[in-house]
């Protein structure tokens, strides 16, 4: 083991705080810099003592490893220092590259459901043989010994290109990152190339036209609810307790599962998870359990009761997966008004899917909108929130923080806040005006 520092910079990064969590857990040292801003990834960092500095190249030390977050170009005042220094720099995706080497690794990877889908893996494996990953959400652990590695893989500028993993699950492929994308078809050259790169077998979403054109050296293995799929789900039931379901592989029943979440979407995220087990020969009875006592990621369907009103915080940052949210949301209260309370992502990604995006928000019975949130890569752009709100038929209100009050003539109702912004600080403004007011009445 190294004496040396693993300094991360940007280290509340939803990928680097895992990874920083995971080597923390594995017994080195580890620390980081960041923004000042709170970001709901440093919690667990806050938790394991890791300390989080305000960026500053005098935070560069003799005898560091820097880790550097994607987002941070080379010219970053810290990774200048460093390069002075003569330190080794590795990027946070080569770094990541070279070390699940040492596991039998999963690599979870798509446009949509990466997130979900890797934390339901992380947990039945590690309910079942020793296993480390790292979870989108900030979330990592290192375990000694580990037999598994989970890790979600970025497609973003084709960053999971750095991975061999053993494994790979494929969600789906759409339209997404458009200031990187330049179609559909470049979306899906990234995932082709990726499949050339797994070792040993690949399990993919078997309903996706451009998942079944996927050419790979090892064997892809489909799930669906379509017969032609090698993992199938069959006699499905949807209640507002979750969603029953068993699994067919070749004609015979494998198991029974339910998954306490709600979606067709946790379906098929179960299904992946199922297969990569099946394919590892693990008991599919222990399977079926860990599946049970799944809770959930950060930011997927978070909710609360704040007085007469179900709170829902979710990271629907595109159509896609807002439509799944709504759906959702749909499913286990069928008989309450959906409201939903969108930001949107960057002004490239709102101006591509302008659409798409009021088509899918049109889905809940009422929407109101917040402005655009931008990036550290994107400033500004030519659209507007305005002119999203002009394409849906459900209301568009924008509001501010400043004044949430049009959302409190809905009562007993589900009140959805998505985004990958902030839009988090409009959630709690709603929360705090809604608890003194209904309070107030009562």
């Amino acid at each position: 083991m190294t004496n040396n520092i693993y300094h991360f910079v940007g280290i509340k990064g939803a990928g680097m705080s895992a990874l920083a969590l995971i080597l923390h857990g594995k017994g080195y040292r580890v620390q980081g810099s960041d923004i000042d801003d709170y970001v709901f990834t440093q919690r667990e960092l806050e938790k394991n003592n890791i300390t989080i500095l305000p960026f500053d190249e005098k935070n560069i030390k003799k005898d560091m490893i820097i880790i550097a977050g994607n987002a941070f170009p080379d010219t970053h005042r810290e990774i200048q220092e460093a390069l002075k220094k003569g330190l080794q720099v590795i990027r946070y995706h080569r770094f990541l590259g070279d070390f699940i080497k040492k596991f039998t690794s999963v690599a979870v990877t798509g446009s949509h459901g990466k997130t979900t889908t890797t934390g339901l893996l992380a947990h039945v494996l590690s309910g079942i043989k020793p296993t480390s990953f790292l979870i989108g959400d900030g979330t990592g652990q290192g375990v000694a010994d580990s037999d598994f590695f989970a890790f979600e893989a970025c497609e973003y500028r084709r960053h999971f290109l750095s991975y061999s993993p053993e494994y790979g699950i494929i969600t789906n492929v759409d339209f997404d990152h458009p200031d990187y994308y330049q179609s559909i078809d470049d979306v899906f050259d990234a995932f082709q190339t990726f499949a050339h790169q797994v070792k040993k077998g690949i399990v993919a979403y078997g309903e996706d036209d451009y998942l079944r054109k996927l050419e790979a050296e090892v064997p892809v293995y489909y799930y669906g609810t379509s017969p032609n799929n090698d993992y199938r789900a069959v006699n499905i039931k949807r209640t507002t307790e979750g969603s029953f379901f068993e699994v067919e592989r070749e004609g015979q029943v494998i198991g029974q599962y339910k998954v306490p979440a709600y979606g067709m979407h946790n379906v098929y995220n179960a299904l992946a998870v199922i297969a990569i087990a099946h394919l590892e020969g693990l008991d599919q009875k222990k399977v079926a359990e860990e599946l049970l006592t799944f809770t959930g990621v950060k930011r997927r369907f978070t909710e609360k009761k704040v007085s007469d009103m179900i709170i829902v915080d979710d990271y629907a940052h595109h159509p896609a997966e807002i439509k799944v949210t709504i759906d959702g949301a749909r499913q286990k209260y069928p008989d309450k008004e959906i409201i939903a309370v969108f930001q949107p992502h960057t002004f490239t990604r709102t101006i591509a899917l302008l659409d798409d995006f009021a088509e899918s928000l049109d889905l809940a019975d009422h929407v109101f909108l917040c402005d655009i949130f931008g990036s550290a890569r994107e400033q500004q752009g030519s659209v507007k929130i305005e002119n999203l709100g002009e394409k849906i038929s459900k209301g568009g209100t924008v509001i501010s923080e400043n004044n949430v009050s049009p959302l409190l003539d809905y009562h007993d109702a589900v009140m959805i806040f998505m985004g990958a912004g902030d839009v988090q600080k409009f959630e709690r403004a709603y929360e705090s005006l809604l608890a003194s007011t209904r309070r107030n009445i009562m």
